[in-house]
């Protein structure tokens, strides 16, 4: 019987599969076609001060191996989250759950993170820092390591819980943000959010997106994910949640191997709603056939030898 179990700061999960937020709302619209306590936890919808109508549209566009959304953290703003959307989400789930967080401004990120502190059924609070999706905000402070080592700082000032500072790859450096992040006091690193890109109508020759570029997501991006995971790794000692173009149970173990502690699955539920339940269905198949016994003696095997 393999062991699937993995523990993020404390808190103890079944197994390491994490939907990612923006890709599965606030879990009770999943809970309709299949029982989400079978996941780790999951990592609900960016929530920002205020509520957001989100960018104009339209908003997607596909591409081969992946697809370029830019939604903009449409959201309810915190208070209405914490008011009508954690109650219907303790109907359905009952683990804690991670809340994402943005801002356009470090005293946003502080209120929203205090706020969400309160909550009893929130376990981690996952600070995104990375959205390339919005003017003037989100990645703006994911891009340098000063600033994401403030944002971290700030936050941890109002807040108990374990906080994960979610990273872009939009950047030379990822790993000295990471470090300036665990410098500040971070409790993990989330990371990667979604690549900066775009794509032209051959029709009308002009950008797909109203917005022009958007954050590129799926299958494709998994290389990158996996590289810069391993690498941040080597040069920090909190734990990662690895994420970037996951679908499959292989991609759960390559990502551990690289050293993720939990592994967040994105644009894979929009392709297929049940992805993260095949995942967890078909982990202990795919541990058995690389005599693997329990998950976390394999975070970061990688890097032995």
């Amino acid at each position: 019987m393999v062991d699937t179990r993995v523990s993020l700061s404390g808190l103890e999960l079944d197994n390491p599969i994490i939907p990612a937020s923006g890709t599965f709302g606030f879990g009770y619209e999943f809970a309709e076609i299949y029982d989400i306590n079978i996941l780790g936890t999951f990592s609900f919808k960016g929530t920002t001060k205020d509520a957001r109508f989100g960018n104009p549209t339209p908003r997607i566009a596909e591409c081969p191996q992946g697809m370029i959304n830019s939604v903009g953290l449409q959201n309810p703003g915190v208070d209405a989250v914490i008011r009508e959307e954690l109650p219907k989400l303790k109907e359905v789930f009952n683990k804690k759950v991670i809340a994402n967080i943005s801002g356009f401004s470090i005293d946003e990120y502080v209120y929203c993170c205090e706020k969400l502190d309160k909550e009893e059924q929130v376990g981690i609070l996952e600070v995104n820092i990375s959205c390339p999706n919005v003017h003037n905000g989100g990645m703006a402070f994911g891009t340098s390591a000063k600033s994401a080592g403030e944002v971290t700082k700030a936050v941890k000032a109002v807040t108990k819980k374990p906080v994960y500072i979610k990273l872009s790859p939009n950047v030379a450096d990822i790993v000295s943000i990471a470090k300036a992040c665990e410098d500040a006091g971070a409790d993990g690193i989330s990371m990667i959010n979604t690549m900066l890109g775009m794509r032209i109508d051959l029709k009308t020759k002009k950008p797909v997106i109203a917005n022009k570029m958007g954050g590129f997501s799926g299958s494709a991006i998994f290389p990158v994910a996996l590289r810069m995971v391993y690498q941040v790794y080597d040069a920090v000692k909190i734990p990662i949640i690895g994420m970037g173009g996951v679908t499959t149970a292989e991609d759960v173990i390559e990502m551990m191997l690289a050293g993720a502690t939990g592994v967040q699955v994105g644009a894979a539920n929009l392709i297929e709603p049940y992805a993260c339940k095949n995942i967890i269905e078909d982990l202990p198949r795919v541990m058995e056939k690389y005599n693997i016994n329990s998950l976390k003696d394999i975070i970061g095997g990688a890097h032995n030898g």
